[in-house]
């Protein structure tokens, strides 16, 4: 019941912009930790091992405040628990948010405004943009989406089910721990060298999970579940990132799209494998169409996850 309420207040009201966010929390005691490391640690092993305390600490405070505060709770009342359980699961969901996003950027590009478009698109992906078309727009703009419901939906909600509030959290810091120092060049390869590895580890039954969902809503949705199906078993793995690729895949499949190949990262032009076949070009309409499969793949894993729960419960 908490889960769910939790899930129907993102789809209703989004991200808090305006609110308190624990994650935005997370995010600070990461920025500063690493300001304090930098000043300390000079060689590469040294950066490695304040990253390995950096990863340990940051998943500690996010499952720990929790569940204290939550313990803590239960001595009050029982309402109040039951009210802060699902605020935190509620905080740990960005459904709506990627939905919001994708169809601004999608709006926008219906429009011919690619200046706009490419701005917009640089506030949530890692590569350059300013010399993006419309094709390349979109293709960042589903990939986007497509890993995002794995880490931003199915994800959480499957630590929800097995934790609750306090390992959702735990694993919203390993997540913003990646996004934030998780990258494989000079400056991160050794400071987040854990935070990268333990995002993999935590994600991976998650995407694969997700890409399983999304097989099942192409077929709802009446598109290439089929193909979806083959590309996810083709390329699936066929990304730079162990777990990316899966969603990806299914995604590519289902709208007989292409997606990978080259961008440039920080004036650098990074070449990753392609995934799909391009059996047509990607058009701004594609970013809809993934969006869809992504709603259904969301209330998808909402009923089964809850069906497994009740059914475990029994045993």
């Amino acid at each position: 019941m908490k889960i769910w309420i939790a899930n129907i207040m993102d789809l209703i009201f989004g991200d808090p912009y305006n609110m308190p966010h624990p994650v935005r929390v997370i995010g600070s005691y990461i920025s500063w930790f690493e300001k304090i490391i930098r000043k300390i640690c000079r060689s590469d092993s040294a950066l490695k091992i304040a990253g390995i305390i950096l990863t340990i600490s940051t998943v500690a405070i996010g499952y720990g405040t929790i569940y204290f505060i939550l313990k803590f709770s239960m001595r009050i009342g029982l309402w109040l628990n039951f009210m802060l359980s699902v605020i935190f699961m509620y905080y740990c969901i960005a459904g709506k948010c990627l939905q919001k996003e994708a169809y601004k950027i999608m709006s926008v590009l219906f429009q011919d405004n690619l200046p706009e478009a490419r701005k917009l698109l640089s506030y949530i992906v890692g590569r350059d943009t300013g010399r993006l078309d419309e094709e390349g727009i979109a293709r960042g703009l589903i990939e986007t989406v497509s890993e995002n419901t794995s880490d931003g939906i199915i994800a959480p909600l499957f630590y929800m089910f097995i934790g609750g509030p306090p390992l959702a959290m735990a694993y919203k810091a390993i997540n913003t721990l990646d996004s934030m120092v998780g990258y494989k060049n000079d400056k991160y390869k050794d400071f987040g060298w854990a935070s990268a590895k333990l995002d993999d580890i935590a994600n991976y039954i998650p995407a694969r999970l997700t890409a399983i969902f999304m097989v099942a809503s192409a077929f709802i949705l009446g598109k290439d579940y089929k193909n979806s199906f083959r590309i996810v078993l083709r390329d699936g793995r066929k990304h730079l990132s162990p777990n990316s690729g899966y969603p990806e895949a299914a995604v590519a499949g289902a709208l007989g799209i292409m997606l990978g190949g080259a961008n440039y990262y920080f004036g650098k032009l990074v070449v990753k494998p392609t995934i799909g076949d391009k059996s047509k070009v990607i058009e701004a309409k594609d970013i809809k169409h993934t969006v869809k499969i992504m709603y259904v793949s969301w209330l998808m894993a909402l009923i089964l996850f809850s069906i497994a729960a009740y059914l475990l419960k029994g045993i």
